[in-house]
């Protein structure tokens, strides 16, 4: 690799860590979200998209989680 391509692999990493630390607090934000949810509360039209937002959640690796709620806590 020469210097200009460094370069640029150096970016693009940099602005992949700045996207994923950006995803982790909108991940950390939903999950506080869904965890502070009253179910009986909710309108039917939203709990479909409650329940898919937990399922995702829900498949998450558990460190990533762990990560996004400490971004949110931050």
């Amino acid at each position: 690799m020469n210097k200009q391509e460094v370069e640029l692999l150096s970016e693009e990493v940099e602005m992949l860590m700045q996207e994923r630390a950006m995803l982790l607090k909108v991940v950390g934000a939903a999950a506080m979200l869904i965890s502070h949810a009253n179910v009986q509360d909710l309108p039917e039209d939203v709990m479909d998209s409650a329940e898919q937002l937990s399922k995702a959640l829900n498949a998450l690796r558990e460190d990533t989680l762990k990560d996004a709620l400490e971004a949110v806590q931050s």
